[in-house]
């Protein structure tokens, strides 16, 4: 028996034979080319037909995954038309003389690898998007625009990657699960395969070899382990595993549609954290409440250049539309630390997580900040936007950002262009914002806590550190004592306040979040049910939290 290790993207137990998938993609031959306007033209046709199987694909996804989860594909049809992505292959035609499928090729895996390089999980898996796009493109130069999707029977797909229409194109009803070296819990497969509900690991250590093809093997999407040829044993006790894993999945989608209450009637608002507007798929599919924490600094990080307030307002102009009345709260723009774009040109930093980051450079950079706060405000009439503001410590600090926020507002009515009523939050994750949160309290609307930084400033501890590990602890007493001491003055105040960290997908530590008044959590799509299924058996009259402080 052969066990290799993942991570498990998508929970479940399958058990089938192997298929291997190995894409045909042989090495793009360079070609010089003395025609460039007519090479040009040709990438050109190539690239508009790419977009039209795209969005014809996203209409035949709305049956299998729903109209939401669909709008992968219309997304990736934008990503084509991505101006530093044009930009950058036509310029390779031009200045090298090449033939488009080259340029094209090259401008994928440099555009890949800039993805794959940046510190964030959501950020590597963009990497798989450009990929797939500029695969697409490339079968469309050379007119082989034929897909595997055809499957003999029921099987686990083993592949390197899978890109979102690879995914969606294959056999759903022989498809038992997904397995790829490569790709990220965030990718757009792993979207794909928790909305299909299909067991799936991504980052396996397994070997691509074809003497696996065809052989049984056992996925256990709990733990992210894959057995190949496993023993009798393991068989049984995956099969006990696979039929308790059968019975939590029918209870939990039970619970889609009910309400977050619990045993004594307190009510809470379960949200999503996401990262792009590809994300509202695994938001309703997944019975989100609304959005918690919209990452606006992945526009930023996905892009060569600032990206201007129109394309910035198109964004939240969709989400908006796409949620309706359900809420968005935009944390606005969190670069610097581990999130960098060149173009900023930010120096080297010893301690980079305490250093010139988040509401930092916005307010140090006003016009980089009105651009973003503009096209949130023009974008509030379509849905219900919140904004809140990360990184603060100080009343000094909101105020300024008020003076801001209201020149922006009396530029667009002297625009004659109309916005919505726009709350307005701040993060508390820095211990000083805790401390002074009751003077905080009377400045904005409500307050969403970070408990990865909270956590990480109160102790010290680097969380990017894996040396760090046991060090770094968010249930430590002084984290929970300034959690509840912000909610405390957060109700004195009258203002509500919610959780937006990791802590709040922790079902161990969830009580005492109901114990202390806690309003919001907001966590990751795939957590909402399980959570949501904790709040309504939980009784808040029985919780002790003082055994937590």
């Amino acid at each position: 028996m052969l066990v290799c290790q993942g991570k498990g993207v998508c929970d479940g137990i399958a058990i089938g034979k192997i298929k291997l998938l190995k894409k045909n993609t042989e090495n793009i031959k360079r070609v010089h080319i003395d025609d460039i306007e007519k090479e040009l033209i040709k990438f050109n046709n190539a690239r508009e037909n790419s977009k039209k199987q795209l969005l014809s694909l996203c209409v035949e996804a709305e049956t299998d995954i729903g109209k939401e989860n669909a709008a992968i594909f219309e997304i990736h049809s934008m990503m084509i038309d991505d101006a530093d992505y044009i930009e950058s292959i036509e310029n390779i035609i031009k200045t090298q003389k090449i033939n488009a499928e080259y340029a094209v090729a090259q401008t994928g895996d440099n555009f890949s690898e800039m993805f794959s390089s940046i510190d964030d999980e959501y950020m590597k898996s963009r990497s798989i998007d450009v990929k797939d796009i500029s695969e697409r493109i490339i079968r469309n130069l050379m007119d082989e625009n034929t897909e595997e999707s055809k499957l003999s029977e029921k099987s686990i797909i083993i592949a390197d990657d899978l890109a979102p229409s690879e995914t969606i194109r294959l056999d759903k009803d022989k498809v038992l699960s997904f397995v790829t070296v490569k790709g990220s819990a965030n990718s757009h497969t792993a979207i794909l395969a928790r909305t299909l509900n299909i067991p799936s690991v991504v980052g396996c250590d397994i070997e691509m070899s074809s003497d696996i093809d065809g052989k049984t093997a056992i996925v256990d999407g709990f733990s992210g382990k894959i057995y190949i040829e496993p023993d009798d044993e393991t068989i049984e006790n995956m099969k006990r595993k696979m039929a308790e894993s059968d019975i939590r999945k029918e209870y939990l989608s039970t619970l889609k549609g009910k309400e977050s209450i619990t045993l004594d009637g307190k009510k809470i608002k379960l949200y999503a954290n996401i990262g792009n507007i590809i994300d509202l798929a695994a938001v309703f599919a997944n019975d989100g409440d609304g959005i918690g924490l919209f990452r606006s600094e992945f526009i930023y990080l996905e892009k060569n250049d600032f990206p201007t307030e129109e394309e910035q307002f198109r964004i939240y102009k969709k989400a908006a539309e796409t949620m309706g009345e359900k809420k968005i709260i935009i944390r606005t723009l969190d670069i610097g630390s581990d999130k960098k774009a060149s173009y900023f040109n930010l120096r080297k930093e010893e301690n980079s997580a305490m250093g010139y980051r988040a509401i930092r450079i916005c307010l140090n950079e006003p016009d980089i900040f009105k651009s973003q706060l503009r096209a949130i405000y023009r974008a509030s009439v379509y849905g219900n936007i919140s904004i809140m503001y990360p990184m603060i410590t100080s009343v000094e600090e909101v105020k300024k950002i008020k003076l801001i926020v209201s020149e922006v507002k009396k530029e667009l009515e002297t625009e004659g262009i109309k916005i919505g009523n726009v709350e307005q939050g701040i993060m508390i994750e820095t211990p000083a914002a805790a401390i002074v949160s009751d003077e905080l309290a009377k400045e904005v609307d409500f307050f969403s806590i970070g408990t990865n930084d909270l956590t990480q400033y109160t102790l010290a501890v680097d969380r990017q550190n894996e040396k760090l590990d046991e060090f770094y602890n968010p249930h430590h007493k002084a984290v929970l004592r300034m959690i509840k001491t912000v909610t405390d003055n957060a109700h004195k105040n009258n203002i509500w306040v919610g959780i937006c960290g990791e802590l709040g997908a922790d079902i161990s530590i969830t009580e005492f979040f109901l114990g202390i008044g806690i309003d919001e959590i907001s966590v990751v799509p795939s957590s909402i049910l399980t959570l949501r299924q904790k709040i309504r058996e939980t009784d808040t009259r029985n919780i002790d939290v003082e055994k937590w402080l």
